[in-house]
């Protein structure tokens, strides 16, 4: 095995011994001899090449193996890519698990140690005040792991801490697939627990208090009680991981079914302080280093997570119990942001094959914001795709009837889907057999019918009512007046008025850096968010157009949407103020055809292309039925003209929905420019002294090139051009500027 380098710690005794008596006789020279350096590297020059050799291999060996771990391929890696990197498929391991050795803990000073409850740190720095308080903790064993970062002369009374070197001597599998500088290297402190006797393990971190200092209070820690089996559990702040699109779609729930416990083999507990949320929301919603200190309802029933359902899982206030220890495996081929999520939708996956379950928990610990940022790009491996991701699990089946067969069965599933990379499986099948070589016996698997709407898990039919308590809320330091129900509950209200309004959005700016951002502002409004661009991005739903004929592409779209109240369409050099919006009429069309620094009509003569764009609009004018060619010559001012307008953002409402799609078809193979196209369309579907006229108060300045500084952008205008966001900061920047419109945003993100 190969160990990163790393200063060693002081020792009084070497790590390797040479046995004097009789010396290797490659790294001595005979006495006798009194040869100069010409002539001992004559006649040592087959040793010489041989050692060179071998010197090469051993180099190139590590190159390759510490840039594989220490660069893990990001997840939802695409087939194309992963094809290109592994000409060879990657078949799917069969290891024999009977022909496996037992590990025992010859190198530790804790060999002899036994203990049944463990909370697992991940250290880097010197021990904080949160994980002295998790020291004393009565009952539990704090476990530090440590990684390249931490200091070498790392100590806390009460705590095991295993270093780098002690990780290495301990003989596990998994040691040969870890990042020498990530918290997962926690997964060799949950072999070291298991191989210690624990039955209980809280996987938390350094900035974590428990509140109140007892787990039992929070967690329930003895599934096998008559009290816990006979417990009714509940089933059913935008958490990290969570798809992006499904966002529009949350909303608070007062009532529930309920499920018998003595199987939450897997308890998620609330953070109070800093909770688990994305970067988006730390970035906007705080103001300047003043911590968040965001407060949960602690009076709140738990509440169980049903088969068929999943929720984000977090690893640093997550209680996992002996038969779900197999679930605490943190991937490598993904980013860190995004290691315990996955995870978590992994494990939620298999703990239905043995009739186990995930229940969330009011608020267990408080959590310290030390004012330390990421960037958005650190955990875009948990917005992109995630849904596709959820969608293959929920719809995963397996025959296997070994419980750990279906583990590697699933993580190869996964590789496949290009939702990780073979590093995972060969992961998982070293961390199964480290499991059996420990003694962790796998639990039974459990006959589950995941196509019938009644899984049977214990199921009562009683329906309960819960009403969430009026919390007060804070944002940019500025306490609410009012009180408010929570946050998810909120964006019910703005969803009220376009929440059967589909957004179309063409995305010129990058769409790596930009679509994930539209969709985090505007999918918590509309229905849902439908984006297009020159390039498509299958992970990140970005579907291909050409925006010159943009016009062209919709109809799809609206055939895909049949049941709705209508479309927008916008542009990202638009910025959209929703809120300005309400007052206007949604049955009408909306376009911005009387903004005065625009040009409503220009001359048909004043270019070849001008000339030739009015020659083929005529032609289409021809061909239009009675109804639409009346309104269209009505609204024209003559055959020699072209009417443009700005179309950066309109509206179709859907009873007008057919007629434009008449309109495209009678374009044809026509290259009529959209800003032509759609202003045509408009005046033939309908008379413009009939159309909303809430656009033509938007600001539009022609003679600016797009920026991204927002020197002229206003929240009291219903939209904005040009304005460029192609960067995470631009993002950031904008969000700010829009909260003078919807304080929401600094809720919402």
């Amino acid at each position: 095995m190969i160990i990163q380098d790393h200063p060693s710690t002081k020792s009084s005794k070497p790590h390797y011994s040479i046995n004097h008596k009789n010396p290797p006789k490659a790294l001595f020279l005979s006495k006798s001899k009194n040869l100069d350096f010409s002539t001992w590297a004559y006649e040592n020059s087959f040793k010489l090449s041989i050692i060179t050799v071998l010197t090469l291999i051993v180099a190139t060996y590590f190159f390759f193996f510490h840039n594989s771990i220490s660069n893990p391929t990001p997840l939802f890696c695409s087939q194309k890519s992963h094809i290109l990197h592994n000409p060879q498929k990657f078949k799917i391991p069969k290891p024999n698990f009977n022909s496996i050795h037992p590990i025992l803990d010859k190198s530790s000073p804790y060999a002899s140690f036994q203990s049944e409850q463990w909370i697992i740190v991940s250290v880097s720095d010197y021990p904080s005040i949160s994980l002295q308080s998790l020291v004393r903790i009565k009952g539990w064993q704090v476990l530090a792991i440590g990684n390249s970062k931490t200091p070498k002369d790392w100590s806390l009374k009460g705590a095991i801490y295993l270093s780098l070197e002690h990780q290495a001597n301990l003989g596990f599998r998994v040691v040969d697939y870890l990042p020498y500088d990530s918290y997962v290297r926690k997964s060799v402190g949950y072999l070291f627990a298991i191989q210690h006797g624990a039955r209980r393990i809280f996987d938390a971190d350094d900035r974590g208090e428990v509140i109140g200092g007892d787990l039992g209070k929070h967690f329930d820690l003895d599934l096998d009680s008559v009290d816990v089996k006979q417990q009714r559990i509940f089933q059913s702040v935008w958490p990290r991981g969570l798809p992006l699109e499904n966002v529009g779609e949350v909303g608070h729930e007062e009532f529930y079914s309920e499920v018998f416990g003595g199987k939450q083999y897997i308890q998620q507990g609330m953070s109070n302080g800093l909770p688990d949320i994305d970067s988006v929301f730390y970035m906007t919603r705080k103001a300047g280093s003043e911590p968040f200190d965001v407060k949960f309802d602690e009076h709140a029933p738990k509440v169980a997570v049903s088969e068929g359902k999943m929720v984000p899982i977090n690893s640093f206030n997550t209680l996992f119990h002996y038969d779900a220890f197999w679930a605490l495996m943190l991937p490598v081929s993904v980013s860190t942001m995004a290691s315990d999520v996955l995870r978590g939708y992994w494990a939620q996956r298999l703990l239905w094959e043995i009739g186990g379950f995930v229940v969330i928990y009011p608020p267990t610990i408080y959590r310290q914001d030390k004012a330390e940022t990421y960037p958005f790009i650190e955990e875009k491996d948990l917005h992109v795709n995630v849904g596709r991701l959820l969608k293959f699990l929920i719809g995963w089946r397996c025959e296997k009837r070994i419980f750990f067969e279906k583990i590697i069965d699933l993580s190869y599933s996964m590789e496949e889907g290009g939702f990780w990379n073979e590093n995972d499986v060969k992961l998982t099948v070293s961390w199964i057999e480290d499991l059996i070589a420990i003694g962790y016996k796998q639990p039974r698997l459990m006959e589950i019918e995941m196509d019938r709407n009644n899984v049977k898990n214990g199921l009562t039919n009683n329906i309960k009512e819960f009403v969430p308590r009026k919390l007060p809320s804070m944002h940019l330091g500025i306490e609410e007046s009012g009180t408010v129900n929570y946050e998810i509950g909120n964006l019910i209200r703005w969803r009220r008025n376009f929440g059967d309004v589909v957004l179309i959005m063409f995305v010129s700016g990058p769409v790596q850096q930009t679509a994930l951002e539209w969709r985090l502002l505007y999918g918590r409004i509309f229905k849902t968010v439908v984006m297009l661009s020159t390039q498509a991005d299958a992970d990140l739903l970005v579907e291909r157009g050409q925006l010159d004929q943009i016009y062209k592409y919709l109809p799809k779209i609206f055939n895909r949407f049949n049941n709705t109240k209508g479309f927008l369409f916008l542009h990202d050099n638009t910025v959209l103020n929703y809120w300005s919006l309400l007052q206007a009429d949604r049955s009408k069309l909306w376009i911005a055809n009387k903004v005065p620094t625009s040009r409503p009509v220009v001359d048909g003569k004043d270019s070849t292309w001008f000339a030739e764009q009015a020659d083929m609009v005529n032609k289409v004018v021809r061909t239009m039925p009675a109804h639409l060619q009346v309104n269209y010559k009505e609204s024209s001012p003559s055959e020699q003209s072209l009417a443009l307008c700005g179309s950066e953002v309109f509206y179709i409402p859907q009873q007008f929905v057919s007629d434009f799609v008449d309109l495209v078809e009678l374009v044809g193979d026509f290259e009529i420019h959209h800003k032509i196209a759609v202003p045509m369309f408009f005046m033939a579907m309908d008379l413009p002294q009939k159309f909303d006229p809430v656009l033509n108060n938007m600001i539009y300045k022609t003679n600016i090139v797009s920026t991204s500084s927002f020197s002229f952008y206003s929240a009291q205008v219903p939209a904005v051009y040009p304005c460029n966001v192609s960067t995470e900061s631009d993002f950031v920047g904008l969000i700010k500027l829009m909260a003078a419109g919807d304080p929401l945003l600094m809720e919402l993100f």
